[in-house]
């Protein structure tokens, strides 16, 4: 039995937890309700993030990052996100460098890896869904056509996060027209886009408002890129993103095992507290079941978001343990978010508590960044063998 109520300590990864427990402790929850209240950007607490090089944490050290493993670089969006942050405002740069250090050439490598684990310069923007095409990956509009030395880039992609609070970019465009490949995967290609040199010169960028204060924007491109930031070989991009995707997965699994946790420690406590009709709630089983049943949901998805990360650290095939780590983590927190807002009554809607913001938050992830739907359709295809449905 836990010596309070909520989640039970835990002990793996010790020293990585401590570390971010206690720099999060300098960001409680009345800061993320002030950055919420003003649809800001947590800039004070990123910068921060950055100087302890916890975001650095997948940077091999040659290049001055923490060379740490996947496995160990959940641990650290967990810990933000179970203390009750937000990490989706910076895991972009944990996991978006990660098509230019497998795929980029040396001198790219070498001049933009180093500074971005200094922290002088952000990777925390892709810009890959379009609005004609959406999880269609395959089907993007976008095109660069090389003239000399440059790429002239046209088109448009939207729902592309944290642009305003980053100086890198990268991009999936078709370099190929969809006929004159051998199939739809084919004539992608993935470039280095200097935001700083592109905004107002051939970038649009127009935020889109959304129901969680997180910054996404629909990118308007009629612009031209240098050659040299072709990442790869011209047209094989799409395999590019997707060596990334299991990374992103397995994170973002993580995030959501940290907001679950928060929400089960927040309410455990709260129904351990709240007398109504001279006993406290939490006596009640109508109140007991659904938090205990999060909990477990909670702890089996986590044992798949270990599975995924371990399989990606041994240079494993992990596609389906990542895509389900993300999907029965996702569920999890959810369920334990509709709980915690559930047993607080009233005060869940309540700013002051950080429920209804957390709540929020965590929704997100039964949408972005893979829906529902797909990640069932990938498991019937490529793990049960059913025929594709699309």
């Amino acid at each position: 039995m836990a010596d309070a109520p909520g989640v039970p300590e835990t002990s793996d990864h010790a020293e990585i937890r401590a570390g971010v427990r206690a720099l999060c402790a300098e960001f409680p929850g009345p800061y993320f309700r002030e950055v919420d209240e003003r649809r800001a950007y947590p800039e004070a607490f990123v910068e921060a993030l950055t100087r302890a090089g916890w975001l650095a944490a997948l940077i091999p050290a040659e290049y001055g990052g923490s060379g740490l493993s996947l496995t160990e670089a959940s641990v650290i969006l967990e810990e933000i996100n179970r203390s009750g942050g937000n990490a989706g405002a910076c895991h972009g740069q944990m996991y978006n460098m990660g098509t230019l250090l497998r795929h980029g050439s040396a001198e790219q490598k070498a001049r933009y890896l180093p500074a971005i684990a200094r922290g002088e310069l952000r990777l925390q923007s892709m810009a890959v869904t379009e609005p004609g095409a959406g999880t269609d990956t395959t089907a993007i509009r976008t095109t660069a056509t090389r003239h000399g030395d440059r790429y002239v880039v046209n088109g448009q992609k939207v729902w592309t996060s944290r642009v305003q609070h980053s100086d890198l970019m990268i991009v999936l465009v078709r370099t190929t027209p969809t006929a004159e490949g051998s199939k739809r995967s084919k004539g992608l290609s993935v470039f280095i886009v200097d935001l700083r040199e592109a905004i107002g010169h051939g970038l649009t960028v127009r935020p889109i408002a959304n129901m969680v204060n997180h910054e996404t924007n629909e990118l308007f491109l009629g612009l031209e890129i240098p050659a040299e930031n072709l990442i790869g070989s011209e047209g094989e991009g799409f395999r590019y993103i997707l060596d990334g995707l299991n990374a992103e997965r397995a994170l973002i699994a993580a995030e959501c095992i940290g907001d679950g946790y928060w929400f089960i420690d927040k309410v455990a406590r709260y129904a351990s507290e709240r007398v109504v009709f001279g006993r406290p709630i939490g006596k009640n089983q109508g109140v007991q079941f659904p938090i205990a049943e999060a909990y477990v949901e909670l702890e089996a998805a986590n044992l798949m978001r270990w599975k995924a990360c371990e399989l990606y650290d041994a240079g494993q095939p992990c596609g389906a343990e990542a895509n389900m780590a993300k999907h029965l983590a996702a569920k999890a927190s959810w369920e334990a978010a509709n709980a915690c807002l559930q047993f607080h009554g009233g005060f869940g809607f309540a700013a002051d508590f950080d429920v209804e913001r957390k709540f929020r938050e965590t929704r997100l992830y039964q949408v972005a960044p893979i829906s529902t739907n797909l990640i069932l359709s990938y498991v019937a295809e490529h793990v049960l063998g059913l025929p594709r449905s699309f």
